[in-house]
C-alpha cells in the first residue's frame, strides 16, 4: 500500500449485462470482470463453487410440508413469556430473512461470474421460503392481528431497531453505492446474519422442543438453520475469493473494521438475548452469551481470520446440535477442511492466506 486509505480505492460496479457473447464464458473476475453470461459448470474460474451449489440445492424443502397440528394445540398453553418471545423472535427472523432475498439478488446483479449468479438465485429462493415459513407458522398458531403485530416488530421494537441499525446501514450503502468495498462489507454482514444473528432465536425454539413443545416450529427452524449454514459457507468463500482478486483491500485497516463489526454484533446479539430470553425456563443466559461468542469465532474462521474470544472455542450448548442433525460440527467437507488452515492467521494481515 502507498499510504492511501482503502476507502479511496473503491471501484464502482455496474450492473452486468445479461448476455455479452464477445466476452469469454469463463469469467475473468467475480466482480468488475468480463464474462459472456453463458454458464458452463465444467469450465469455471472457481470450480469448487459447483460443490457449494449442489450442497445448497440438496436442502430443498417447503414450509407447507411441516405438520403444525400439535403446535396449533400447544401455543395457547405456552406461558405468557414464551408466547411473547415466540412472536417477537418470529418478527426478528422475518426482519432479517426478508431482505436476504433482495441482498442475494443484488450481489448477483453486480457479479461477473455466472456461477455466482446461479448459486445466488438458489439462495434467494431459499431465503424467500424462509420468510414464507414465518408467516406459515404464525397463521397456524395465532390470529391475524397477532401475525401482523409480529411482523411489525422489526419496525417498532426499539431494542430490535438498535440491534439491526448497523446491518441496515451497510446493506443500504451497498444498494446505493455498489463498490468493491461495499460488496465486501455487505458480504461480511451477510456472513454475520447467516452465522450469528439468528442463533439466540434458534436456541429459543430448540429449547421449547426439548420439552416437547412446538416441535413443528422447531423442525421448520432446523431446516432454516441448515440452509443458513450452507449460505454462510458460500458467502464467506465468495468473500475470500473476492478479496484475493482485490488485494488492495487486504489491509490492517479493513481487517480491524471486520473485527470491530464482529465485536459490535456480539454485543448486540447478547443484549437481544437478555431482552428476549430473560424469563424463559431452560436457557442459561451466560451460556447463551458463550454460545454467541463461539458462533462469532466460527464465522471469523470461515472468513479467514483469527478467533477473538479465546475462552469460547468450544460449543457450550452442545444439546443444540441434536436439532440440526450435527450439521454444523460433525460433517466434514471440502470447505470445512479448507477453512481450518486459516485459524492462525495474524490479526494485522488476516487475509493473506487466501
Amino acid at each position: 500500500m502507498d499510504g492511501r486509505s482503502y476507502r479511496t480505492l473503491s471501484t464502482v460496479l455496474s450492473k452486468v449485462n445479461i448476455l455479452d457473447p464477445m466476452n469469454p464464458n469463463r469469467s475473468t473476475a467475480l466482480f468488475g470482470g468480463k464474462a459472456s453470461g453463458i454458464l458452463n459448470w465444467n469450465d469455471l474460474k472457481y470450480p469448487h463453487f459447483y460443490k457449494h451449489r449442489e450442497q445448497i440445492r440438496a436442502l430443498f424443502w417447503r414450509a407447507s410440508e411441516v405438520d403444525m397440528t400439535h403446535d396449533i394445540k400447544q401455543f395457547p398453553n405456552l406461558t405468557a413469556s414464551e408466547q411473547t418471545a415466540f412472536l417477537k423472535i418470529i418478527g426478528l427472523l422475518a426482519t432479517l430473512d426478508g431482505p436476504q432475498t433482495d441482498m442475494a439478488a443484488r450481489i448477483s446483479q453486480y457479479s461477473t461470474d455466472p456461477s455466482v449468479k446461479s448459486v445466488m438465485a438458489t439462495i434467494a429462493d431459499q431465503e424467500s421460503e424462509h420468510n414464507h415459513s414465518y408467516a406459515y407458522v404464525l397463521s397456524s398458531v395465532t390470529t391475524l392481528d397477532k401475525q401482523i403485530e409480529s411482523f411489525e416488530t422489526g419496525r417498532t421494537d426499539e431494542v430490535l431497531l438498535e440491534r439491526n441499525s448497523r446491518i441496515m446501514e451497510i446493506y443500504n450503502e451497498f444498494a446505493q453505492n455498489p463498490t468493491i468495498l461495499n460488496v465486501l462489507k455487505a458480504m461480511v454482514y451477510t456472513t454475520l446474519l447467516e452465522g450469528l444473528f439468528f442463533y439466540s432465536g434458534f436456541a429459543f425454539f430448540y429449547n421449547l422442543a426439548r420439552d416437547q413443545k412446538m416441535v413443528g416450529t422447531s423442525t421448520m427452524i432446523s431446516y432454516i438453520n441448515r440452509d443458513e449454514l450452507q449460505h454462510g459457507r458460500f458467502i464467506s468463500e465468495l468473500f475470500r475469493a473476492t478479496l484475493a482478486e482485490h488485494p488492495e483491500y487486504n489491509t490492517s485497516e479493513f481487517t480491524d473494521w471486520v473485527y470491530d463489526q464482529f465485536r459490535h454484533s456480539v454485543e448486540q446479539e447478547t443484549k437481544w438475548s437478555h431482552y428476549i430470553l430473560a424469563n424463559i425456563d431452560g436457557i442459561d443466559l451466560l451460556e447463551m452469551e458463550g454460545y454467541i461468542k463461539y458462533r462469532a469465532n466460527k464465522m471469523l474462521r470461515l472468513l479467514g481470520l483469527s478467533e477473538i474470544y479465546q475462552d469460547h472455542t468450544e460449543n457450550p450448548m452442545k444439546w443444540i446440535r441434536a436439532y440440526v442433525d450435527n450439521f454444523d460440527d460433525t460433517k466434514t467437507d471440502f470447505f470445512e477442511q479448507k477453512s481450518r488452515q486459516y485459524t492462525k492467521t495474524s490479526d494485522l494481515n488476516g487475509f493473506d492466506e487466501l
